[in-house]
């Protein structure tokens, strides 16, 4: 019996053994596993959970204006923190109560409050205690110099992080246009908008790297002041907008948009031979009731363009050879059915029968209608790909992103019907964004050369130029020069004699169109909303800029026509133009009389009169050149009023002597 208990015991035993001998074994295979066969995997995850590696963002590059007026920089930030326990004993009881004293004059909060924040965090052994968060460099550098701060991050517990942000100087002018970072709904990323995310290629830069240890509390902590990798500036950029005339643009829309209680409206103004964007502003009513840069509704918003549409229908005409400008349109009373839709004239009686000159001067919808029913009825496929050959399907490919795409029905569609050519006629079930409807006014007051819009002069590295950027290169011609001259001509009669006489100013001649619009199809008229615009280009006889003003929904009750709801602007940003844009002069051959010419001619001017001694003719200059020139003659001039010179009183070509005075009389 004791035999079979002690070999029940001795198999006990050895089963123990073995098992501890397995375990030892297993032990000492997952050991040599950690520390030889996968000791660099697992010292690099440790390593990466102590310390990693962090992108410091570079600064962007500065964006400018057409004249090196800053529209956006980045502005270097910084946040402090403080970690106690490196701070000697001795160190921090000696001159704790300096440095609290220190940190309330800069942030101006009692020194108590500093004092029962370190000591706490100091007794809790919290190694990253927030000092101060998004201050500005000069106030960095007052925090780091004081007491124990200035030990440095080793001895005096000091640390600090840089980041950047982006600084607009002109506020809410032109914000949208120039860009700024929002969450996009779709992705929930940043995005950048406008300039700054069409040109973020030169603008972002190189990121630096950094190295940072973890601390208690999910923290990281620098490693010491110097970057593994230094971070690279982005590069500047020159856009072709023009602060003056953008805020030009930007108060006379805004001013319109209040007087008429509109939703929303936007202006573009470009220069026409170079098709340069100057100034673009879009401004929307916000829930507070005042105005502000939301959406890029010029080059993002396809909507009906309505009367405005007229031009590009008479531009297929003209070159399809079916019309001519004198050809003769009935408008009978001002109506004209099409199956069970009736097209209509805001003049009600019609205007009887009328050249499609005048019908275009006069906006008559059934003049427009009837003539492209007539000739386009049978074979609206004709009319379709005249629009697309001038390439108004089309985007016009601009950098910044968003923009919208024209919408053309085209004859089989789903959506096409017996009266969708003659409505087309005058801007409805269309869609074309803002900025697409100038490019192609732009056009014709090219002579028919079609440029696309362009929003970048420069780019430049500190002080030199990377790149330069000149007008891109013709895209194509939309119609022959002849015919954009007929277009011309009938454009300046639009404000001579047509639907914008109340454009007309005895300095300045505008060429351009009305419209207006229904914003939705309602039936009923108190539920009906409009677009009001008015396209054109100044000065009529030799074109420098083009504009569009659209603006939306404005309160019926105090107008919707683009006559006048659009119109004002569009005059009111092209006088401001005229009137502050530096006027330069020639000599007429005949009296030797020099009057407003080209900008070229100037500095001879200056010249010639430098060597004359007689005061020069002033008499119809606007006042900022005339006072330019007398006092660089040496005369000082004493002004009466704004505006153009109407009085001055020396005598043209009496002899002078310096400081002689000078009175000038302006207009206004």
């Amino acid at each position: 019996m004791k035999l079979v208990e002690q070999k029940q015991l001795d198999l006990r035993l050895y089963t123990f053994g073995v098992f501890v001998l397995c375990f030892s074994l297993a032990i000492l295979f997952k050991l040599i596993d950690i520390q030889y066969i996968k000791g660099n995997y697992y010292r690099s995850k440790v390593q990466n959970r102590v310390f990693k590696t962090f992108d410091i963002p570079a600064n962007r590059g500065n964006l400018y204006d057409c004249n090196m007026n800053l529209l956006a920089t980045s502005i270097t930030k910084y946040d402090i923190h403080f970690d106690p326990l490196t701070v000697s004993d001795q160190l921090f009881n000696t001159h704790l109560q300096d440095l609290c004293r220190g940190l309330s004059k800069i942030f101006d909060k009692p020194q108590s409050y500093y004092n029962h924040k370190f000591t706490i965090a100091r007794k809790a052994k919290n190694r990253y205690v927030v000092v101060a968060l998004n201050i500005s460099y000069s106030q960095y550098q007052k925090v780091v110099s004081l007491p124990i701060f200035n030990k440095g991050a080793n001895q005096g517990g000091v640390i600090t992080a840089q980041h950047t942000v982006r600084y607009l100087p002109l506020g809410d002018l032109a914000k949208r246009s120039i860009g700024y970072e929002r969450i996009d709904s779709k992705t929930g990323k940043l995005k950048l908008v406008g300039l700054e995310g069409a040109y973020s290629t030169f603008l972002k830069g190189k990121i630096g790297k950094r190295k940072k240890q973890k601390i208690a509390k999910n923290q990281w902590k620098p490693i010491g002041d110097v970057n593994e990798v230094e971070p690279q500036d982005g590069l500047d950029v020159v856009s072709t907008i023009d602060i003056n005339i953008q805020d030009i643009a930007h108060k006379a829309l805004e001013e319109q948009l209040k007087l008429y209680d509109a939703d929303h409206g936007s202006i573009v103004v470009m220069e026409t031979n170079t098709a340069a964007v100057r100034a673009i502003s879009n401004l929307s009513r916000t829930s507070k009731g005042n105005y502000s840069e939301v959406y890029n509704y010029a080059v993002g918003e396809a909507h009906e363009p309505g009367s405005t549409f007229k031009l590009m229908v008479l531009m297929a005409a003209l070159e399809d050879k079916v019309i001519d400008s004198s050809t003769v349109v009935n408008t009978d009373r001002g109506t004209a059915k099409f199956y069970d839709r009736v097209v209509r004239d805001s003049r009600y009686g019609g205007y009887g029968e009328i050249s499609m000159a005048r019908a275009f001067e006069v906006s008559s919808n059934t003049a427009f209608a009837k003539i492209v029913n007539q000739h386009y009825g049978n074979r609206p496929k004709d009319f379709v790909n005249r629009l697309i050959q001038m390439g108004l399907d089309k985007p016009l490919g601009l950098p910044i992103k968003g923009e919208g795409k024209p919408h053309f029905p085209y004859p089989g569609d789903r959506n096409w019907y017996g009266t969708t050519l003659p409505w087309m006629s005058h801007g409805y079930g269309i869609s074309i964004t803002p900025l697409q409807t100038l490019a192609f006014y732009n056009a014709i007051a090219n002579n028919g050369q079609f440029i696309k819009p362009r929003f970048i002069e420069q780019v430049r590295y500190w002080d030199q130029v990377h790149t330069q950027y000149t007008k891109d290169q013709i895209v194509h011609s939309i119609c022959t020069e002849k015919n954009a001259q007929v277009a011309q001509t009938i454009m300046r009669n639009v404000v001579l004699r047509g639907t914008a006489k109340n454009l007309q100013h005895p300095d300045l001649k505008i060429a351009g169109k009305t419209g207006t619009c229904w914003g939705n199809y309602t039936k009923s008229t108190e539920d009906r909303k409009y677009i009001a615009s008015f396209v054109g280009y100044f000065p009529a006889d030799n074109p420098r800029y083009s504009c569009i003003v659209v603006i939306h929904d404005p309160d019926k009750e105090k107008g919707y026509y683009g006559s006048l709801v659009a119109g004002p602007v569009f005059k009111q940003v092209a006088l401001n133009i005229y009137n502050n844009t530096p006027v330069n002069y020639y000599i007429d051959d005949i009296d030797k009389v020099w009057k407003v010419k080209q900008a070229t001619d100037y500095y001879d001017y200056y010249n010639y009169l430098k060597n004359t001694d007689t005061v020069p003719d002033v008499i119809g200059m606007p006042a900022m050149d005339a006072i330019a020139l007398l006092e660089n003659l040496g005369l000082s001039v004493v002004v009466k009023g704004k505006g153009n010179v109407v009085k001055q009183s020396i005598a043209p070509k009496t002899p002078y002597i310096a400081d002689d005075i000078i009175y000038l009389d302006l207009d206004l």
